[in-house]
């Protein structure tokens, strides 16, 4: 766990902000870039260098997942009906590793990935273990009988620093989560402002 707790880290020093609201990030104390010339890295960003950071940002959110992972999901959500920045949270909202996360059944959304892929999750009573699994309006997430106890499990349930959203109807007394509805932007407790239109504006230049 120490080198992802490591890379965690490390995004949030590179982006300059804290994008998961976690109270040990680096961010709080030093909010300049690392190295010796982070200091000095506060020139204005062209255009390019602000969609660049948005698209980053967002990436890096959801557990930095890989940029091949990442571009597929744009060319799906400018694919479907309606505003792609909206329809790419939505997709990146429904992945089962961002439910488990959500639903605080572990603290991170990196523990998440890792929670899922070690098999300790249900997806309607069936065994889940791909962490980009989507999910569809009324399914319903399970953590494992034996996999309750767990430390990350039990640590997740205190966090006081962040909340369940409403579209997700948590059952903690049953560990299981109910997939209510797609969100909107509005509806995603991000920490951090996120700016889809602007990771659209950088796939589409």
């Amino acid at each position: 766990m120490s080198k992802r707790h490591e890379a965690k880290y490390k995004i949030d020093r590179r982006m300059g902000e804290n994008i998961w609201g976690r109270p040990k990030s680096p961010v709080n104390r030093r909010e300049y870039g690392p190295g010796q010339h982070g200091q000095r890295r506060k020139g204005k960003p062209s255009d390019y260098g602000v969609q660049l950071r948005a698209k980053q940002n967002l990436k890096g959110y959801y557990g930095n997942i890989s940029e091949r992972q990442f571009r597929s999901i744009y060319h799906e959500a400018i694919r479907l009906k309606g505003d792609s920045g909206a329809n790419l949270i939505g997709l990146l909202e429904r992945r089962l590793d961002a439910i488990v996360y959500r639903a605080k059944f572990v603290p991170t959304m990196f523990a998440a990935r890792q929670f899922v892929n070690h098999g300790h999750v249900k997806v309607n009573g069936k065994r889940a273990s791909i962490a980009s699994m989507r999910l569809k309006v009324g399914d319903v997430v399970e953590v494992r009988e034996k996999s309750r106890q767990l430390a990350l499990v039990l640590e997740a349930a205190q966090l006081a620093e962040r909340d369940v959203p409403d579209y997700i109807d948590v059952d903690h007394s049953k560990m299981t989560a109910n997939f209510a509805r797609v969100p909107v932007i509005g509806d995603v407790p991000y920490p951090v402002r996120m700016e889809p239109h602007l990771v659209v504006e950088y796939y589409s230049r």
